[in-house]
């Protein structure tokens, strides 16, 4: 999986936040190198982000994020007609930006450490409803491909266990391919039976084409949920393409 340092102005956009959103207690999962947590924080917005990465090592992770992007920009730019452009503007604005975001992820992981905790799914070190609002974004549909529908499932299921009112993931399509999620029908109608309702929104961002839908779980009037079964988790090690090796 690769490591993105996207901004609270992408969040927002991503899912579709409101003031009244920022008002809630917020969990960033995964959270990468995003600053949402950095500047939201500095609004006054209560946010926690969780991440496998934020593990051993993680102070390194902002630099490794900014050589990421160093990185990406070139791709970026010979690969422009690949990609939406409409929010961004265009490859120089897309890099200028996640490089601040590092920026401020790595300042903020430093000043504020416990905002930022280890974890992974299915199983978040979290108890229940421990959130008024759970955000996903690039991991649950996104690596579609690598990861199974039984993951996904366990996933969602965990996602929606320690939120009480909503969970938002974005985008619903591969990353490789553009192409909506196959599963996607099924994983929802199996929450729905689970008593957790969901829909999907258009919101005003993509990056990709076809990549403007958020899924927005209702988990407001849910019951007890199920455990993930043993064997349902999965090990997705962090790819770092300027080092050219995956990190464990």
């Amino acid at each position: 999986m690769l490591v993105s340092a996207r901004s609270f102005d992408e969040y927002r956009a991503m899912f579709a936040l409101t003031d009244d959103d920022l008002g809630l207690r917020v969990l960033d999962c995964p959270g990468g190198a995003a600053s949402f947590v950095a500047e939201a924080g500095a609004r006054g917005t209560d946010a926690v982000a969780v991440d496998p990465q934020y593990g051993e090592g993680r102070d390194l992770l902002g630099t490794l994020a900014l050589r990421e992007i160093e990185h990406k920009h070139a791709d970026v730019a010979d690969n422009a007609e690949r990609f939406v452009w409409d929010w961004f503007g265009g490859p120089e604005r897309y890099t200028r930006l996640r490089a601040a975001s590092a920026r401020a992820f790595a300042a903020d992981l430093a000043a504020r450490p416990d905002r930022y905790v280890a974890g992974s799914l299915p199983h978040l070190p979290f108890e229940d409803r421990s959130f008024d609002l759970v955000l996903s974004s690039h991991l649950l549909f996104s690596y579609g491909a690598q990861l199974s529908e039984e993951f996904h499932l366990s996933a969602l299921i965990d996602l929606a266990r320690v939120a009480r009112r909503e969970v938002r993931l974005f985008p619903v399509v591969l990353h490789t391919s553009d192409r909506r999620y196959a599963a996607l029908d099924r994983l929802r109608a199996e929450l729905a039976a689970l008593g957790v309702p969901s829909r999907l929104d258009r919101v005003d961002y993509a990056f990709q084409p076809g990549g403007d839908e958020a899924l927005v779980l209702d988990v407001r009037a849910r019951g007890p949920l199920p455990t993930a079964r043993p064997g349902s988790g999965a090990h997705y090690p962090v790819r770092w393409r300027h080092l050219g090796v995956p990190s464990a």
